[in-house]
């Protein structure tokens, strides 16, 4: 019996499609990569008002278990008086080391260089060039890493409704190629369990 060419091209679709797949979307049930627990440090930003000792709450963002979305949890971080330094004093909480047993979405060694925030409530955020040269890749990682910082922001203050990410002091089109950064984006709870 003779195999046409016709029948190898569609094997060879066939297998291209679950590779792809299995890139792109994972395996399933528990078989999907968790980022390694983030070890970096981060000074608070020079310049920030705090107020010394003075502390908030703040809700911040990490992988969840499943390795799929971010959960929240209850920090206390600094005071920063008006909304800029307060969004400068989250984010620069949400750029610490993770505490075991939460494992970080940003990339290590990534500092906050700028922040500003829009009368109507967008934030421009500009990062180090780390966030994008060593994050890890991959479309799941990438929104991992854009909603945790969109989630730090939006959901602590509430007269911040969308995050633009600059790298660098420039407008980038994406972290490592997946997630569109051209526009400001929203909170979107659906990454968050």
């Amino acid at each position: 019996m003779r195999i046409g060419p016709a029948v190898v091209g569609g094997g060879l679709a066939v297998v291209a499609a679950i590779l792809a797949w299995v890139l792109f979307v994972g395996l399933p049930n528990g078989t999907t990569r968790r980022a390694p627990p983030v070890r970096r440090t981060a000074a608070f930003p020079p310049g920030a008002v705090v107020a010394p000792g003075r502390k908030i709450k703040a809700r911040l963002f990490y992988v969840a278990d499943s390795g799929t979305k971010l959960t929240s949890v209850e920090q206390d971080v600094p005071y920063g008086e008006g909304t800029v330094e307060q969004a400068r004093a989250i984010l620069t909480a949400q750029l610490a080391p993770a505490a075991l047993p939460f494992v970080s979405a940003v990339p290590a060694g990534t500092t906050l260089r700028a922040l500003f925030v829009t009368p109507n409530g967008e934030a421009f955020v500009d990062f180090s060039h780390e966030l994008t040269t060593a994050h890890p890749g991959g479309s799941l990682n990438e929104l991992l890493t854009v909603y945790t910082i969109v989630h730090a922001l939006t959901t602590n203050l509430p007269v911040v409704t969308a995050v633009q990410f600059l790298v660098d002091g420039k407008q980038i089109d994406t972290l490592a190629g997946h997630v569109d950064l051209r526009r400001p984006l929203v909170k979107n709870l659906s990454w968050v369990e």
